[in-house]
């Protein structure tokens, strides 16, 4: 591991609170192990308090305000997961704004677990095919996207690629994706 991703600059996104912590920091490891730069956005400014399931965890400083927070400044997403962080980023609109607009610039995202939400709010599941959290299903599929029961898929439909995952057990291969990708798309990489 070590250069991989040549100081590429990695926006994660996060709600205030929910957010699954192993999600959010195994991500955020690998990419600063491939060094990477990987920034925490969020809409609120501050800390932001993570949880291990349900119970309240660590904390992590956001880097990034989401109404400020520009795709144009990033290579790439990573949208962890957790029940509430997705819960309240889609009912944000500058942060489904965000994800929105890395679809349509076709930069790599990586989602986990239930942080399909938010690409759902954002109308960008269609004619996908991923995976989350099995909870997810009929609504990937309502969305317009087909949903797999895989440890992790690759979708590309368009000029981005999706990865995707079902929950933290499935970290080890979401990472070795999403670096794998990540890394395809570091040259003319922003920041």
């Amino acid at each position: 591991m070590g250069t991989a991703l040549q100081s590429m600059a990695v926006a994660f996104l996060a709600a205030a609170e929910g957010t699954e912590q192993v999600e959010l920091t195994r991500p955020w490891e690998r990419i600063t192990a491939e060094a990477g730069d990987p920034v925490l956005v969020s809409p609120e400014p501050g800390e932001i308090q993570m949880f291990d399931h349900l119970d309240r965890d660590g904390r992590m400083g956001a880097d990034a305000p989401v109404k400020t927070a520009r795709e144009a400044d990033f290579a790439a997403l990573v949208l962890p997961g957790g029940v509430a962080n997705p819960d309240q980023l889609r009912t944000d609109p500058a942060a489904v704004d965000f994800v929105r607009s890395f679809f349509d610039a076709g930069k790599p995202v990586a989602v986990i677990c239930h942080g399909p939400w938010t690409i759902i709010e954002a109308d960008r599941v269609r004619g996908r095919t991923l995976t989350s959290w099995p909870s997810l299903r009929t609504d990937i599929r309502n969305a317009g996207g087909t949903w797999v029961d895989e440890e992790v898929v690759e979708c590309s439909n368009g000029p981005n690629v999706l990865i995707s995952s079902r929950r933290p057990p499935d970290l080890p291969a979401f990472c070795d994706a999403m670096v794998k990708v990540f890394a395809a798309q570091s040259t003319g990489a922003a920041r």
